[in-house]
């Protein structure tokens, strides 16, 4: 009943968001908050906080896999499939930004053309932005996928009629033996070296989107670390987020346990503690940069018109993480689900921040302007919540989303310690 009620509501958000989505299509970007001077605003904060979201998922499962983390286990199927789902939400915002997209979206990618010798640029970091996605989704859903191969078998052995068929057609004629398990190992581990570099690298092109630009609040060489650092701080609150959501709804309080959320929260302490002195840095190189531009980018931030949306992102991103220091909020269920939001709203607000109030005070102030989202703007964000949580909920009712096969050897090896 409740997995249903939760259906219906993100099922609802689609609905409404695509009404929005509907007349940007129709009648162009027009529709947006966006101006002269403020050409990137919630497309592109949307943009980089999804695929921020996406960043959780590829570390829990493929670094904490080469390191042998066990706690990983119930988590890490729930966080492999958040990350796909977040970068399809992702990979929305640069398409529809195009205006027409039928028109030109094949333009973004390097194929030969019948329009003469014309490529892509690939100095162009936006570019960088496309290989990085898709290789990005390609690897995690591949390595998703093989993952899953094992739990469907399972399924496949106990269903019957049109289940059995599907789950059968889905595992690929798994047989479970020695000469199979040893080759899903191997895979698992040569996805797993491929993806761990992906951690780095997507968040990294990501910022080189800002970084490699001239424009003061965005030209600076800490962005990499610190959008890496960030991503993995906002995608393991999501991840809380969710895992929470369906620890309740699916009853797997004995899967996800106290000890797994707890392990999160000190996660989130450290990326939370990094990005914290990211942003104090920012502020010191611009002191002693002494470039009056770059000075006067960062004080703006702070008191500038848009001084609340700074203030939120220090207090949500930097203050209430340190809360976590306290043992009784870092395993209080209740604490976490609150913080983890709070977390993601700091994470969104950071990518508003550095987007919109470097572009809004330009060199020229007869170019200075402000951006108001309008109806368009929040409906299609409502829309990529739709989705994702859509997706997500789909997942969890028809897909095993704990890890049964990995599991099962934690089972084993712990009731093996029990007996001796």
């Amino acid at each position: 009943m409740l997995w249903l009620l939760a259906l219906l509501v993100s099922v609802g958000a689609l609905g409404l968001g695509f009404i929005a989505l509907a007349a940007t299509l129709w009648e162009g970007i027009g529709m947006w908050g966006l101006n002269k001077t403020i050409g990137w605003a919630w497309d592109i904060t949307n943009f980089v906080w999804w695929v921020g979201i996406g960043h959780a998922g590829t570390l829990i499962s493929a670094v904490l896999l080469l390191f042998r983390q066990k706690w990983r286990m119930a988590i890490n199927r729930a966080a492999e499939a958040m990350t796909i789902f977040a970068v399809i939400c992702a990979a929305m915002f640069p398409i529809i930004h195009m205006g027409r997209p039928w028109l030109g979206a094949y333009w973004a990618l390097p194929l030969p053309n019948t329009f003469g010798s014309l490529w892509v640029n690939f100095n162009s970091p936006l570019l960088w932005d496309v290989f990085a996605i898709s290789t990005y989704f390609s690897v995690s859903l591949v390595f998703w996928y093989i993952a899953l191969i094992p739990d469907f078998a399972t399924i496949r052995d106990r269903a019957t009629g049109l289940r059995k068929t599907i789950y059968s057609a889905l595992a690929f004629g798994w047989d479970g033996a020695a000469k199979t398990w040893s080759r899903f190992e191997t895979v698992s581990l040569i996805l797993a070296g491929l993806a761990t570099p992906l951690v780095l690298s997507v968040h990294t092109i990501v910022s080189f989107d800002f970084a490699t630009s001239v424009i003061p609040g965005w030209h600076t060489t800490i962005f990499p670390p610190y959008f890496v650092a960030g991503a993995i701080f906002s995608g393991f609150a999501m991840v809380l987020t969710l895992m929470i959501v369906t620890r309740k709804v699916f009853k797997l309080e004995d899967y996800i346990t106290i000890g797994h959320i707890e392990l999160m929260n000190i996660v989130i302490i450290i990326t939370g503690s990094i990005v914290g002195i990211a942003y104090i840095t920012e502020f010191f190189i611009a002191w002693y940069s002494g470039v009056a531009a770059e000075q006067y980018a960062f004080v703006n931030r702070a008191f500038g018109p848009y001084w609340w949306a700074y203030w939120s992102m220090m207090t949500c991103n930097v203050i209430s993480p340190q809360l976590f220091w306290i043992k009784k909020i870092r395993t209080s269920i209740v604490l976490t689900f609150i913080l983890s939001l709070i977390v993601n709203i700091g994470m969104w607000f950071e990518r508003f921040v550095i987007i919109v109030t470097s572009l809004h005070r330009d060199f020229l102030p007869s170019s200075w302007a402000m951006f108001y989202p309008t109806w368009a703007d929040v409906g299609v964000y409502l829309f990529t919540f739709g989705l994702f949580f859509t997706l997500f909920f789909l997942f969890a009712k028809f897909f095993p989303v704990i890890n049964m096969f990995e599991i099962k050897s934690i089972i084993k090896s712990s009731s093996t310690k029990e007996s001796k």
